[in-house]
């Protein structure tokens, strides 16, 4: 079996805690569990369960040599408790995602919902949910929504690409352009490589009315990808438009 990306199950970690000093000093064993996939032969990267069982928050990349003297196998914790509750949040945001896709923006909400009280700092869920609220103008509860994302570096990872770009373009589309300027700036903070990136900030400059900003990241765009024929293509608009 290619151990590339292998989900090797839950795993849990023993630490000692003292409470007191003296003759009222006490020792107290606690047990977390956390969420261990492999890459290549010697990462391990694992992540703390939350209390629904889910896998949630930091990941930690470990060598081989640490894990095996750190963690313990938790045989049948992972079918029996993590990869239900993996597979009802995956339900919840494709069920959301399928919804908003059709228009139908108050289930989609109400599904996002269900996603969020499983696991509240899920990129997807939190994504799929301010994608609908940006529809619904609710900018009340998008704004919340904003800030979280802001800070959650994991929205802006590869495996999140599709659902960041149908939320920044759908801040867009309702005229924030500050909010996706700022996601767009976050994204190219952690990958300043990607051209895409690059053209799509640039169309939220734009539509700010920021010609000079989006001319430059068009060009940082065609730097990173010459071919990039759309990019011309928005560069020569802009400067008939700007008469540049």
């Amino acid at each position: 079996m290619d151990d590339l990306n292998q989900v090797l199950g839950v795993f849990s970690k023993n630490t000692k805690e003292k409470t007191g000093a003296g003759t009222t000093l006490q020792k107290t064993a606690h047990k977390t569990y956390y969420y261990v996939t492999r890459t290549g032969v010697d990462q391990y990267h694992v992540q703390p369960l939350n209390e629904r069982f889910i896998p949630s928050g930091l990941v930690t990349t470990l060598t081989k040599r640490q894990f095996l003297t750190t963690f313990s196998p938790e045989i049948d914790y992972y079918e029996r408790k993590t990869l239900p509750a993996l597979k009802s949040l995956n339900t919840k945001i494709l069920k959301g995602e399928d919804l908003f896709a059709k228009g139908e923006l108050d289930e989609a909400e109400q599904s996002f919902a269900r996603a969020l009280l499983i696991d509240p700092v899920n990129p997807k869920a939190n994504l799929g949910m301010g994608s609908v609220l940006c529809s619904k103008q609710n900018y009340t509860k998008l704004s919340k929504i904003v800030n979280k994302l802001l800070n959650n570096d994991s929205v802006f990872v590869e495996a999140q690409r599709q659902e960041f770009n149908l939320f920044a373009i759908s801040l867009r589309k309702q005229s924030l352009f500050e909010e996706s300027i700022n996601f767009y700036n976050k994204a190219i903070e952690l990958n300043q490589k990607d051209e895409n990136l690059h053209f799509n900030i640039a169309r939220s400059y734009f539509d700010a009315g920021q010609s000079d900003e989006a001319l430059a990241h068009i060009d940082k765009a065609l730097a990173i990808q010459p071919n990039l024929e759309w990019a011309h293509k928005f560069k020569t608009y802009i400067l008939k438009k700007t008469k540049k």
